[in-house]
C-alpha cells in the first residue's frame, strides 16, 4: 500500500521530550505543511521475508535510517497484532537529512502506508499519534495547511497529537522561499538525541520553555487575522530563540553554514530597506533556510537571496495539502 506526505516547517519548534519512547514533547508546536515537496512510501508485509527491508531513494538503507524504520514497523506490528516483516520503498523529491524535514514527511508517509498494509484503518488523529512514534514532527505532516501539535499531559500520550488550525488556502498570498545551501552537511547526530543534550546542558532552555506558550498563542492569533508584519516578526523571534538554545548546548549544536547566516542577514537588510518586515527567516536542525514572504515580494526576496555565495537554489512553496493514500504504485 502507498501513502504520500509533505514536509512541514515549524513556525514554533518543539525541542526536548518528556518521554523518549512515546515521543512526548516538552512543548506544543505550530507548523505549516508545504506544497511541492513530498515523500512517497510503499509498504507490503510478507510472511516469507526474513527481516524488514527498506529502500530509501532507490538505495538500501543502513544504520540509523534502517533502524528507525524497523523500530517504527515494530510499533505498527504491535498495534495490528502482526508478526510478518515488511518491505518498504520510500522516495523523497528533495534533499534528505539536511534540515528540510524529511523525517516528518518520511514517517508520516510510512505511518500511512504501513498502517493500511497491516490492516489498520485509522482516523487522522490516530494516524497523527502513530506517526509521532517515528518522528515527533511527523504528527503534523498528516494534516495540510497550518497545524498545531498539542504536547498533552497524559503519560500514555493519548492526548498528544496534531490538529489542523487553518486550511492551505487560509492565506493565499503567503509564500515560503526555501533556500537550498550548497554542500549542506547531513546531520550526524539525530535530532532526538541532540534535543535531549539541549535539555540537559543549555542554560537558555528553561526560559525558552517558559516563553514558548505565549509565543505560540501570539503566532496563532497572527495567522488567524493574517497580520503580516506580526507574523514575520514572531517567526524570526522564535527561530532566534531556537538557535540560541542549540548553540548554547554542550557540545554546541551549530547547524548553519556561512551561506545560511548570509541568508539571515540578507532578510534583515531587506526589512530595514523596506521600513517594515517583508520577509521572515526560520530554519530547523539543518543548513537550509525557509524565508517567509508574500506574493508581491517574492521576486525581490528571491533575487536577493540567489546572489549570496553558497546558495545553490531557491524553491517557492505555498501552504500544502494533507497526507493521502496512493491508490496505485506511482500514484
Amino acid at each position: 500500500m502507498g501513502f504520500e506526505a509533505a514536509p512541514n516547517i515549524a513556525l514554533v519548534k518543539y525541542w526536548g521530550m518528556r518521554d523518549d519512547r512515546l515521543v512526548l514533547p516538552n512543548n506544543s508546536s505550530l507548523s505549516m505543511t508545504v506544497s511541492r515537496l513530498r515523500t512517497r512510501t510503499w509498504v507490503r508485509f510478507d510472511p516469507s521475508l526474513p527481516a524488514d527491508r527498506f529502500w530509501l531513494n532507490d538505495r538500501p538503507a543502513t544504520a540509523g535510517p534502517l533502524q528507525g524504520a524497523v523500530d517504527f514497523l515494530t510499533v505498527v506490528r504491535e498495534e495490528a497484532d502482526l508478526s510478518w516483516f515488511a518491505e518498504v520503498r520510500s522516495r523523497n523529491n528533495f534533499p534528505t537529512a539536511s534540515g528540510l524535514a524529511s523525517s516528518a514527511s518520511g514517517f508520516a508517509a510510512l505511518a500511512g502506508a504501513a498502517s493500511i498494509a497491516a490492516g489498520l484503518r485509522l482516523t487522522p488523529r490516530e494516524l497523527s499519534r502513530l506517526a509521532r512514534r517515528g518522528s515527533g514532527s511527523a504528527s503534523r505532516s498528516i494534516f495540510g495547511g497550518f497545524v498545531e501539535w498539542q504536547a498533552g499531559h497524559r503519560t500514555d500520550g493519548q492526548d498528544c497529537y496534531a490538529r489542523p488550525l487553518f486550511p492551505p488556502d487560509h492565506w493565499p498570498e503567503l509564500r515560503d522561499v526555501v533556500v537550498i545551501i550548497a554542500d549542506a552537511p547531513e546531520k550526524h547526530v539525530r535530532s532526538s538525541r541532540a534535543m535531549q543534550d539541549t535539555v540537559r546542558t543549555s542554560p537558555a532552555y528553561a526560559e525558552r520553555i517558559r516563553t514558548v506558550p505565549k509565543r505560540l498563542a501570539a503566532l496563532r492569533s497572527a495567522l488567524r487575522t493574517r497580520a503580516a508584519d506580526r507574523f514575520l516578526e514572531l517567526v524570526m523571534e522564535e527561530c532566534d530563540d531556537f538557535r540560541r538554545v542549540c548553540e548554547t548546548t554542550v557540545p554546541s549544536l551549530d547547524y548553519l553554514t556561512p551561506a545560511s547566516r548570509g541568508v539571515l542577514a540578507a532578510v534583515l537588510d531587506l526589512n530595514r530597506a523596506a521600513g517594515h518586515p517583508i520577509a521572515g527567516y526560520t530554519h530547523d536542525a539543518g543548513a537550509h533556510v525557509h524565508v517567509f514572504t508574500f506574493r508581491p515580494y517574492v521576486s525581490k526576496v528571491r533575487g536577493r537571496l540567489r546572489r549570496i555565495a553558497g546558495v545553490a537554489d531557491t524553491r517557492v512553496l505555498a501552504p500544502g495539502p494533507a497526507a493521502r493514500e496512493l491508490r496505485r504504485r506511482g500514484g
